[in-house]
């Protein structure tokens, strides 16, 4: 039989994107609508004889990201650059992404070295906002930075 005010699951509260903070340029992004990043390590098992693995090599890092953000939010950004600037032309800068948690903790990763790689526009009838994904060229993602 379950309590007034008892958890369900020992998780408690889960993070959402309203827990959710990311800085670009200096400034929190309120215009983002989706964020990505990942990092992979190529492992492979290398076998000699027999049928069973002798060992694991361990290959290149590779880290990927992208944001989508609002036209205004990019058209702010545009606006902080010279006339005719691209966003590809924007020097590389780290994107502080913070996740607070329930217990006041907040944890942050740093997405190293970001680049746009182009800008786009894909707008139809309808749509009452326009949202911006745009692919980023990275270095690497320091996890769980303090």
């Amino acid at each position: 039989m379950m309590r007034a005010g008892s958890i369900i699951n020992s998780l408690g509260k889960l993070q959402g994107w309203n827990n959710i903070t990311t800085n670009l340029f200096a400034h929190d992004v309120v215009g983002i609508t989706e964020l990505a990043y990942d990092d992979t390590t190529k492992k492979e098992n290398v076998y000699a004889a027999g049928q069973y693995m002798v060992g694991r090599s361990e290959g290149n890092y590779e880290a990927k990201a992208s944001v989508t953000l609002l036209k205004e939010e990019v058209d702010a950004i545009l606006d902080t650059l010279p006339p005719g600037t691209r966003l590809q032309d924007i020097e590389p800068s780290d994107i502080v992404v913070q996740f607070a948690m329930k217990t006041g903790k907040i944890r942050k990763d740093i997405i190293r070295n970001a680049e746009f790689t182009g800008n786009s526009i894909d707008v139809k009838q309808g749509d009452g906002s326009i949202a911006i994904k745009l692919e980023l060229i990275i270095s690497h993602i320091d996890w769980n930075v303090r």
